[in-house]
């Protein structure tokens, strides 16, 4: 998962404010691992579109039905602990208990789908210490946007995985740069297996929501991300439509691409009002997401998808200080399209929290997010991605209790 600033790739979350991160953080207690949750009752636009969408059947349990509400989605792994998009990152949020657990996916040279956040890979990895791949750094334009440093698509597998990855973000999460070179970059595949490996071993299913990233930039490479990472699905027998995967993508084209590939479910994910899909802009479509947010672009969305992923911001707008407003009617509307909704993201610190929920002048110390997740699960969305799985988990316990 990204965000994104007009043309900009999908970036500007991570622009974190520097500082030495501050607060204890403790994994979630047993008891709030087994908590239960609402489940989810599928409306029937969505279950029509199911029944259009690719495969019939699938895995028992009912699909993303049978989901925790509100689904507690660790971004990019336990991001708030350790490296993102590592095995690490992973396992401590399946460990945590979180309910989903997020890939971004992005192509090497040869082919192959590894799991970053961008395939400029300069803050993510150690790649820059390598001196035989000096000669690698470069700059390209993604999305609109001039980049300088080092990106998979110039790196084979074998190569990538010489490297390490390391803590994005280590003027805020300084704690997580202890991490650093402990995990490589793992393979979707990895990922799968891993997946299916803890699945058995704790006798239920591991659920994952993965995106696509920059595919119209990467289909001009001639590196398609849809119909390897379709492959990758059928192989491991996650292409039906009650598989424990979401699929999502900023492109809308990308998920309706997917729909014609596989069952599995999908969402479009949704920056800014008025920033338009990157595919769109190739395309020459002049609609914004405030188009895709109207009824009409919601029924649109829901003839190839079951869900969206919104900007916070759209659920509830900020005012000008950056304390939050009245709710949009997007969750209503979404919901009477079939829809549901995942938006992003969730963290602890206080320079990432509405301004009416940060804690003193810090902006690395955690401040009041209990009371920003309330208020976001009070609008009705179905899920929500963050950083912290753990803290996620007990405002859904609180909140399903009250």
């Amino acid at each position: 998962m990204g965000t994104q600033e007009s043309r900009q790739p999908r970036q500007s979350q991570d622009t974190y404010e520097q500082g030495r991160g501050t607060g204890r953080r403790a994994l979630l207690g047993a008891a709030v691992l087994g908590a239960g949750g609402a489940v989810l009752g599928l409306p029937g636009a969505a279950r029509a579109d199911e029944a259009k969408s690719g495969e019939s059947g699938g895995e028992s349990g009912g699909g993303y039905r049978s989901l925790p509400v509100p689904t507690v989605i660790a971004h990019r792994g336990a991001s708030g602990y350790r490296p993102e998009h590592t095995l690490g990152s992973y396992q401590l949020a399946l460990d945590m208990g979180a309910h989903v657990i997020e890939q971004d996916l992005v192509p090497t040279k040869d082919g192959h789908l590894v799991c970053r956040h961008e395939n400029d890979i300069t803050g993510t990895t150690d790649v820059a210490s390598h001196p035989e791949f000096a000669g690698r750094k470069t700059t390209k334009v993604v999305d609109g946007t001039s980049i300088t440093g080092w990106f998979t698509e110039d790196f084979t597998l074998a190569e990538l995985k010489t490297l390490r990855a390391k803590e994005r973000v280590p003027g805020t999460r300084q704690e997580n740069t202890l991490y650093d070179g402990r995990w490589e970059i793992p393979t979707f595949e990895e990922v799968l297996r891993w997946a299916d490996r803890e699945g058995r071993k704790r006798g239920k299913q591991v659920w994952l929501h993965v995106e696509t990233k920059h595919p119209t930039y990467f289909r001009k490479l001639g590196l398609g991300l849809e119909e390897p990472l379709a492959k990758l699905l059928r192989k491991y027998n996650r292409h039906k439509k009650n598989s424990p995967v979401f699929l999502q993508s900023f492109e809308p084209t990308s998920m309706q691409r997917m729909s014609r590939l596989v069952g599995t479910p999908r969402v479009v994910l949704l920056w800014t009002p008025d920033d338009r899909p990157y595919d769109f802009v190739e395309a020459g479509d002049p609609r914004t997401v405030a188009d895709l947010i109207t009824p009409e672009g919601l029924a649109w969305i829901a003839s190839y998808a079951q869900g969206i992923g919104p900007l916070l911001d759209l659920i509830i707008p900020k005012d000008a200080k950056g304390n939050l407003t009245e709710p949009t009617t997007l969750v209503a509307d979404a919901h009477a399209k079939g829809l549901i909704l995942h938006p992003y993201t969730m963290r602890n610190e206080n320079s990432f929290l509405p301004a009416d929920f940060r804690k003193g002048t810090d902006a690395n110390a955690y401040g009041d997010v209990f009371g920003a997740f309330k208020v976001y699960f009070d609008t009705g969305i179905d899920g929500i991605f963050t950083d912290n799985p753990d803290t996620g988990l007990l405002a859904h316990a609180d909140f399903v209790d009250d």
